[in-house]
């Protein structure tokens, strides 16, 4: 493939007996700067990422970090598919999943510039008729759509899509509601969604392995993500663009997409203040938050125009220097993990090819920024040294009943949560290991007999492994506990009318 000159410089390569590790040079940046991206964390990166990606079973991942406004250095480890054993390099492609929201949002910015989008106008405005039908739909904007202010689910599923909330009331992460804006984007351009990123981004910033739908060029470099276990998954293939999760980006290319925003090219200065200026506090308890008003809100967190805002105290008071912009990404065999400082224009973007790979995650941006980022107590995944990835971890090796009686107190305390435990369980039906996934999903509902998702997921347990009765007096329990649950109305209706 035919690449622009490579603005990082030459690769060095190091081989060790665990993993393959590449790494570009690096400049030193000034020490008058006060930055948390300020130490070179080339060393420790280097001694720390094969460890985590052991302990993690993450077979590979890529990292490119910004200095200065400029691409700085960009770090290769592991491997792309871990039964082919080809090397993550600089060329290597990955699902991007959320962090197309930040680039699609960058889209909408410059096209408010243009004149072509009002940042305040209804977004029902622009199309020939109504997305939905709801009077609440005027009141959803660009500016209620980029910070997740739409009343909509994160995705619909089998559901019509519905406003849950007035919009602009408060915050609830949505998938949806960038898909109704790239409705409105492709109606006013005339274009394709990705004929639009590659006029706008792409082509303009060099990104040349970038695209919001499948190349054939993809086939060859794209990295394969993996299960927990590190077993390789089909690849998602989009032939659609979704604004919301199909870019598939290297890190060296959204690094250059990175030091654009930092350096707010191709956006006016009033622009690139409203994207990092936050517009909403987000509720401490949640990410998809349609269906409960917040207790308290974040002191911390917000979310601006497209991007995580946070905002760390230091002596009991905002630490303005310490500020970043940030996302993530999870489609699921791929995670990722974006993270900059627009005052002195730092940053780094983590792309891995596992669905563990934000399990590692916080120990790798602390390692780079200096600090632990307040972002990873929200997003609520687990870490890879926590009780809950160790007890899913012997479970899948020595099975669910070895785990339970090893974990009993730690499981008794509720420290190891109701998510996770549910996770797990899907898990192990995933891998057709129905008796161990029974057993672990029977142990949910023990722990959290008012919870309707953990007699959902037992019924669903159930159902597979042919046990339809027991799998109707789930369904039962669940509709009991939230008469709103539409799947168990469904699966009910299914299994009642075979009998």
């Amino acid at each position: 493939m035919n690449r622009p000159p490579h603005p990082f410089p030459p690769l060095v390569l190091c081989f060790s007996a665990a993993l393959l590790f590449s790494s570009s040079a690096i400049a030193q940046q000034p020490a008058s700067i006060p930055s948390p991206f300020y130490n070179d964390p080339f060393s420790q990166l280097q001694a720390d990422i094969p460890k985590l990606m052991q302990q993690a079973d993450v077979p590979g991942l890529s990292i490119a970090t910004i200095q200065d406004g400029k691409p700085f250095r960009v770090y290769n480890f592991g491997l792309k598919n871990a039964e082919t054993k080809q090397p993550v390099t600089d060329e290597t492609i990955f699902e991007a999943a959320s962090l197309s929201k930040p680039v699609f949002a960058y889209v909408v910015l410059k096209l408010v510039d243009q004149g072509q989008l009002g940042l305040d106008v209804p977004l029902s405005t622009y199309l020939p008729k109504p997305y939905i039908i709801d009077d609440r739909l005027a009141k959803i904007t660009a500016r209620i759509v980029l910070s997740h202010r739409t009343g909509f689910r994160n995705w619909r599923g089998d559901d019509p899509l519905k406003i849950y909330f007035t919009p602009g009331e408060r915050f609830s992460y949505s998938g949806e509601g960038y898909v109704y804006l790239q409705t409105v984007v492709e109606q006013i351009t005339g274009k394709p969604l990705n004929d639009v990123m590659t006029d706008l981004v792409f082509t303009p910033l060099g990104m040349t392995s970038s695209s919001y739908v499948w190349r054939a060029v993809f086939d060859a470099l794209t990295a394969t993500g993996h299960d927990p276990d590190a077993h390789p998954v089909d690849l998602w293939k989009p032939d659609h663009a979704g604004s919301a999760s199909t870019l598939n980006t290297s890190a060296h290319d959204y690094a250059l997409f990175l030091a654009a925003v930092l350096n707010g090219t191709g956006l006016k200065p009033s622009t690139l203040r409203e994207m990092e200026t936050p517009q909403i506090a987000v509720d401490p308890e949640c990410t998809n938050c349609t269906d409960r008003a917040p207790k308290e809100l974040s002191k911390s967190l917000f979310w601006g125009l497209g991007w995580g805002i946070e905002r760390p105290e230091r002596h009991g008071s905002t630490d303005s220097n310490s500020e970043t912009l940030w996302h993530w990404g999870d489609n699921g065999a791929f995670k990722c993990f974006v993270v900059a400082n627009p005052r002195n224009k730092s940053g780094m973007v983590l792309f891995t090819n596992s669905e563990n790979g934000l399990a590692i995650a916080p120990a790798i941006v602390r390692d780079v920024i200096g600090r632990d980022h307040l972002a990873f107590t929200w997003v609520k995944y687990d870490a890879y040294d926590s009780d809950s990835f160790r007890f899913a971890k012997i479970a899948h090796e020595k099975g669910a009943d070895v785990a339970i009686k090893q974990f009993d107190a730690v499981l008794k305390s509720t420290s190891i949560s109701e998510v996770s435990i549910n996770s797990l369980g899907y898990r192990l039906l995933r891998q057709k290991r129905s008796a161990d996934a029974i057993r672990i999903l029977q142990l949910n509902t023990d722990l959290h007999p008012q919870s309707a998702n953990t007699y959902d997921s037992l019924a669903e347990a159930y159902m597979n492994s042919g046990n339809n009765s027991l799998a109707i007096q789930f369904y039962e329990k669940s509709l009991t506990l939230d008469p709103t649950n539409s799947n168990a109305t469904s699966q009910l209706k299914k299994l009642k009318s075979a009998q």
